[in-house]
C-alpha cells in the first residue's frame, strides 16, 4: 500500500491580489525589514531617528564610524560643548539575538575608561538599540544599576580588561579603579524598538525605507484676492505673456477686467499655483528632502522643449507648456499618486517663479 496522500489545493489567500502586490509582493512589517539590515544600514537608520524624530532635545546630532569611535556610534548633543558638555550616546547593535550581558560588557568599559581619560565626558544617558532588543537578563541588569555594577566587576578581567584597546591592558586598579567605583551605571539604558519605529514615522525618511504611501491630502484652500509677495514674479510673467498676446502693456491684474478670457485663464493659473503649493507644504515632512524638487525637475524636463519651440506670443506658449504638463505621465515619481493635474500646471509657475520658464521671448 502506497505511503504517498493526495495533498489538496493551496487555499486561496484572503485578500485580493493587487497590481502592488504583484509587482512587489505583500508588504513588510517595518520591524521585519529592519530585521534584515547590515550593521552600516542599522546605523543610518538610527541616525535618521536621531536627528529628526529627537531633534527637540539636541543642538546637534553626531554619526561616528570607523575605527576609534571609541565607543560612540550616534551622539546628541544638549549644548556646544559638544563631548565635554551633556550629550547622550545612541549604541547601536545589530545581531541575530536580542543582546546579552556579553555582548555590551566591552562597550561600557569604553565609556568609563575613556571618560576617565578625559577623551569625553561621562553621557547624561546611553541607549542600546537593537532590532530584537535586550535579553531578559540583560533587561534587568539595566533596570538595575547596582546589579549592573556588580556583575561588570565579576568579568572584568576575563570578558572587559583586554577588549577596550588593542594598545594596553585596563585593569581596575589605582585612580581608575575608584573612578569605577564612584562612575553613576544608571546612564545605561534600553530602547524598545517598535518605539524607535513608531517615532520614526513621523519622519521623511519612513516611506523610503518602508512604504505604505502618503495619506490622504487634505482639500487646498482657494488663492486669497490680493495677489501674495511670493505670487509677484510668476504673476508679472502672466500679465506681461496676456499683454504679449493682446499687443497692450497690462502692468496691473485689474486690467484683466477687460479680456474675459483671460481674466479666467488668470484665475485658473492662480488656482493652479496655490494647489502646487498645497502639495510642496502637504510632502515637506512627509518625503526625504529634494522629493518634490525632483518632481518639479520632471515637469521641467517635459515641457522644456515645447517652452523652447516657437509660438505665436506669450500667452500660446503658457498655454502649450501647461497643456504639455498636464499630460505628462508621473507614474514613476513617489509623488505622484498624490498629484493632481492642477499641481502639474502650478508647477509651472513655480518654475517660472524661479527663473526656469520664460513666457514672452
Amino acid at each position: 500500500m502506497s505511503d504517498f496522500k493526495e495533498i489538496p489545493d493551496p487555499t486561496p489567500a484572503p485578500t485580493i491580489l493587487t497590481a502592488a502586490h504583484a509587482l512587489a509582493g505583500p508588504p513588510i512589517e517595518p520591524l521585519t525589514r529592519l530585521l534584515t539590515y547590515l550593521a552600516p544600514e542599522w546605523e543610518a537608520f538610527v541616525d535618521e531617528w536621531v536627528s529628526y524624530c529627537l531633534k527637540k532635545k539636541y543642538k546637534k546630532v553626531l554619526r561616528f564610524t570607523g575605527s576609534g569611535d571609541r565607543g560612540i556610534d550616534i551622539a546628541g548633543f544638549a549644548d556646544d560643548k559638544l563631548l565635554e558638555g551633556v550629550w547622550d550616546n545612541y549604541q547601536c547593535k545589530h545581531y541575530d539575538h536580542p543582546l546579552m550581558p556579553s555582548d555590551v560588557w566591552s562597550e561600557i568599559g569604553k565609556v568609563l575608561w575613556y571618560s576617565f581619560q578625559k577623551h569625553f565626558a561621562p553621557p547624561r544617558a546611553y541607549y542600546f538599540v537593537a532590532p530584537r532588543g535586550t535579553g531578559t537578563t540583560l533587561t534587568q541588569y539595566l533596570a538595575n544599576s547596582t546589579r549592573l555594577k556588580s556583575e561588570l566587576l565579576k568579568v572584568w578581567d576575563k570578558s572587559v580588561c583586554n577588549g577596550i584597546t588593542d594598545a594596553q591592558a585596563v585593569p581596575l586598579i589605582g585612580e581608575f579603579g575608584k573612578y569605577f567605583q564612584s562612575f553613576n551605571f544608571g546612564i545605561f539604558k534600553p530602547i524598545a524598538i517598535r518605539d524607535v519605529i513608531e517615532q520614526h514615522r513621523s519622519s521623511p525618511y519612513f516611506l523610503g525605507r518602508f512604504g505604505g504611501g502618503l495619506p490622504a491630502r487634505p482639500k487646498p484652500s482657494d488663492p486669497p484676492e490680493e495677489i501674495q509677495a511670493h505670487e509677484s514674479k510668476y504673476v508679472s510673467k502672466l500679465l506681461e505673456a496676456y499683454g504679449d498676446h493682446e499687443s497692450v502693456e497690462i502692468s496691473e491684474c485689474a486690467a484683466l477686467k477687460n479680456f474675459a478670457k483671460l481674466d479666467q485663464h488668470f484665475r485658473r493659473q492662480r488656482e493652479a499655483f496655490f494647489h502646487a503649493e498645497s502639495l510642496r507644504v502637504f510632502v515637506r515632512d512627509k518625503v526625504e528632502p529634494g522629493t518634490f524638487e525632483s518632481l518639479q525637475d520632471e515637469i521641467y524636463h517635459g515641457v522644456i522643449d515645447t517652452h523652447d519651440a516657437d509660438h505665436a506670443d506669450g500667452f500660446q506658449r503658457v498655454v502649450a507648456v501647461t497643456g504639455v504638463a498636464q499630460n505628462l505621465p508621473l507614474s514613476a515619481h513617489p509623488l505622484a499618486p498624490s498629484t493632481m493635474t492642477r499641481d502639474k500646471h502650478g508647477i509651472c509657475h513655480q518654475l517660472a517663479n524661479e527663473d526656469r520658464l520664460q513666457w514672452k521671448k
